[in-house]
């Protein structure tokens, strides 16, 4: 690269730094976090990725590929790769581990099968190099539910500032960053709006990506002053960027000439799997799956940045479905009542009742109650009524993350035998009668018959179950200053009380800087 061109790059990018007056820290974990952009440029406006789903299928496909590029997802992949292969020893180093874990690239590709024609689209759209469809594998290795422990999110490893920056929204009800349709659209802006800064050098935008744009021309500003180069590889960058680069660059020298390392590449067809659909309103999930005949577990799998059984009142009012079954969910849908999207209790607030007992009987949250009768504050009548938002087949109001890939939801059942009420059922499985009621939206006094099958849902029943199973993740939390066990609670909501039980051993009478804890996240998703 010659001086006038490093001139350019170097005065455009602190240009734009010093336009935004701020400097970026690097999260420093691995492969793990995006930085906050300071890109002076707004994110381009979405376009609506249904757009280039559902293009005919030799629309974007180069004259010059050949048949079976453009019949397989992975061929077509590999011929828009544009980054010179080169020699490196880092690069060197990540093959021989990729080779001596084949079962981990057998993985990734069968992660990837839902998204990649849609990660492809959107890559090649923006003109972008065809390695970066293969990001998410580094980023989150193409789970579109992954969290980390730096609070980044979704297949491209958004951290929470960098996704309100790119417009995913994160609330209560949904978290942008797990969007895979949102997301995908956000990550390529991100990574174009950086090619832009850095004169399509796409090693230093990769590099921004991970360790942010600040500590990228910060170590092109030192190698400028000492008049050393200042491509990639010639820079000082945190330990984790220097092997993030690599990795993406061996993956996609694995994947290009996979006969020669003995890799097999899993036939994919070249072709849409799902489409985006517009549902106008709030819907229940699992309802939204009986309407397209599609498993709860596939839904999520499209659509996990969705937190609870039903997606948010305000929007977005959109849910990816399995491109076969689009057909059969308009249909269905536009045949369903508007009353029939969420189903609803009316509740009758009686003295003494408050928001939070509320929430606690109907297994919901404080704020949705807020939202859907459109409460300013706390404030109850004895006297008023209030909607609760109730679900299909008695899918609890937790997070549908929880819903449908935690084999614990799957409640118990109780055959009621001759002679039983709900208190000897009650005495006999160590749960509340009025517990046992409740699960099943019958009264306390209603006469039972032979034969009738009952909801049990108790920790006493799926304890053991819910350990070995629900956990998502264990992760390891490093406290920051002003940290409190209260604030990393609200931020990963789980209690107080877990928190103090899962590091009994470690925790002293105050918090201190740099100290881990351990967080189990099963029992509910980290808060934004």
């Amino acid at each position: 690269m010659n001086k006038l061109k490093r001139h350019a790059i170097i005065s455009g990018t602190f240009s734009l730094l010093l336009a935004n007056g701020c400097s970026l820290k690097s999260d420093h974990s691995a492969h793990l976090g995006i930085e906050p952009a300071t890109l002076s440029a707004s994110p381009e406006p979405k376009k609506v990725l249904q757009s280039t789903l559902l293009l005919d299928q030799d629309t974007l496909i180069p004259a010059t590929a050949d048949l079976t590029q453009r019949k397989d997802c992975w061929q077509y992949l590999i011929s828009l790769f544009s980054i010179p292969e080169e020699d490196n020893a880092r690069i060197d180093q990540a093959i021989a581990w990729y080779l001596a874990h084949p079962k981990y690239i057998q993985i990734i590709q069968t992660r990837a099968e839902p998204y990649l024609y849609a990660i492809i689209q959107e890559v090649e759209a923006k003109g972008l190099p065809g390695e970066f469809a293969l990001l998410p594998a580094v980023e989150s290795g193409f789970r579109a539910d992954a969290y980390s422990h730096a609070n980044a999110a979704g297949l491209w490893q958004f951290i929470p500032s960098t996704g309100k920056l790119y417009g995913l929204e994160q609330n209560w009800w949904y978290d942008g960053r797990r969007d895979v349709y949102a997301s995908t659209e956000a990550a390529t802006s991100y990574l174009q709006n950086l090619g832009e800064l850095f004169d399509h050098d796409w090693l230093l935008a990769l590099a921004s990506y991970n360790a942010g744009q600040g500590n990228v021309s910060r170590a092109i500003k030192r190698n400028l002053a000492q008049d050393k180069a200042i491509d990639f590889w010639s820079l000082d960058l945190p330990n984790e960027t220097e092997r993030y680069v690599p990795k993406l660059l061996a993956l996609a020298k694995i994947f290009a000439n996979a006969e020669h390392y003995g890799v097999e590449l899993k036939e994919l067809d070249h072709k849409p799997t799902f489409s985006a659909v517009d549902i106008g309103s709030q819907l229940d999930l699992s309802l939204a799956a009986k309407l397209s005949d599609t498993s709860l577990d596939q839904l999520f799998q499209l659509n996990p940045g969705y937190n609870h059984a039903y997606t948010p009142p305000q929007g977005p009012h959109r849910l990816l479905i399995p491109i076969d079954k689009v057909e059969k969910f308009e249909q269905n849908l536009a045949s369903l009542a508007d009353q029939d999207r969420v189903q609803w209790q009316r509740h009758k607030v009686m003295p003494g009742d408050s928001l939070s007992s509320i929430a606690f009987r109907y297994k919901t949250q404080i704020q949705v109650i807020q939202e859907v009768n459109h409460l300013p504050n706390n404030t109850i009548r004895a006297g008023s009524y209030l909607l609760i938002p109730l679900t299909q087949n008695q899918i609890s109001n937790q997070s549908f993350i929880q819903t449908s890939q935690s084999p614990s939801n799957k409640q118990t059942t109780y055959t009621v035998k001759a002679g039983d009420n709900l208190w000897s059922i009650a005495r006999k499985l160590e749960v509340h009668s009025q517990d046992i009621a409740n699960w099943n939206q019958i009264k306390l006094n209603q006469p039972l018959k032979p034969g009738q099958i009952l909801a049990i849902k108790s920790n006493k029943v799926t304890k053991k179950h819910t350990q070995k199973n629900l956990a998502l993740k264990a992760i390891r939390y490093t406290v920051r200053s002003g940290d409190s066990l209260s604030t990393i609670s609200e931020k990963f909501n789980v209690r107080i009380t877990d928190l103090r039980r899962w590091n009994k051993k470690n925790l002293g009478k105050y918090l201190k800087p740099g100290q881990t804890l351990l967080v189990e996240l099963g029992n509910a998703q980290p808060s934004t």
